[in-house]
């Protein structure tokens, strides 16, 4: 999600338009610009929306509390965007969920990977790293974040799938297209369009300090390519 408002409205528009029982969000909630509005936003869904904890929520909170250095100016900015029942909010999310869904069985979703909320899981992680990652988990279909990618894939005797980023995606297509998975009774890979000028001037008015950074990911995001060779050769990444 990454605190992209317009790409999140857009995405709820169709999800609504679904009719779907639950949203779960795999992580990297409101490391953004609008980080606040996010939260709302994802509150005002009550029961029908479920937050996995990604590495950048939990981020949000340990630098809230101290419990992590300010070492770059996102870092101060950040916790300040977050009133304190949103940061109390942020403390509720799990490390994983597991949710039973008609056609695929249980599922579990996470932000990284079952052992850890920072490794990279890719459409070309090995099977003998997925295999071990795996250990100690039963689910047959794990769900992912963290990379930013959009797959599914059957690996290690499992169905790996990342839904891709509502937000801050990385891959070919049109700017302004925002990515997302249909669960049950398969597995349906999604994209939605948004108004990426109006997330731009949103971004640009908000003070971010990551600001430029973050429009340049919007306008020219990384491929696939450049981040699967990244990924698999760091394995780990905060």
């Amino acid at each position: 999600m990454h605190g992209n408002v317009p790409a999140l409205l857009a995405v709820l528009t169709d999800v609504a338009a679904v009719g779907v029982d639950l949203v779960v969000f795999p992580g990297d909630v409101t490391w953004g610009p609008e980080p606040q509005t996010t939260v709302d936003i994802i509150q005002d869904l009550g029961r029908k929306a479920v937050c996995v904890r990604g590495n950048a929520d939990r981020a949000v909170l340990e630098l809230a509390s101290g419990e992590r250095e300010h070492t770059r100016p996102r870092d101060s900015w950040m916790p300040g965007r977050h009133s304190a029942a949103a940061l109390e909010f942020l403390a509720t999310f799990p490390f994983s969920v597991v949710v039973e869904i008609e056609g695929l069985g249980p599922v579990r979703f996470c932000h990284g990977s079952p052992r850890k909320d920072t490794e990279l899981v890719t459409p070309q992680t090995p099977a003998d790293r997925f295999a071990e990652l795996c250990e100690g988990i039963d689910e047959q279909v794990l769900v992912t974040g963290h990379t930013h990618l959009q797959f599914d894939r059957m690996v290690a005797g499992r169905r790996s799938v990342n839904p891709g980023s509502v937000g801050l995606p990385y891959h070919t297509g049109e700017p302004g297209t925002a990515y997302w998975a249909l669960l049950g009774p398969d597995v349906e890979l999604r994209q939605t369009r948004y108004d990426v000028d109006e997330a731009v001037e949103r971004c640009r008015v908000t003070g971010d300090p990551s600001g430029d950074t973050i429009v340049r990911y919007l306008l020219t995001p990384p491929t696939p390519d450049e981040i699967i060779a990244d990924a698999e050769t760091k394995i780990f990444s905060d």
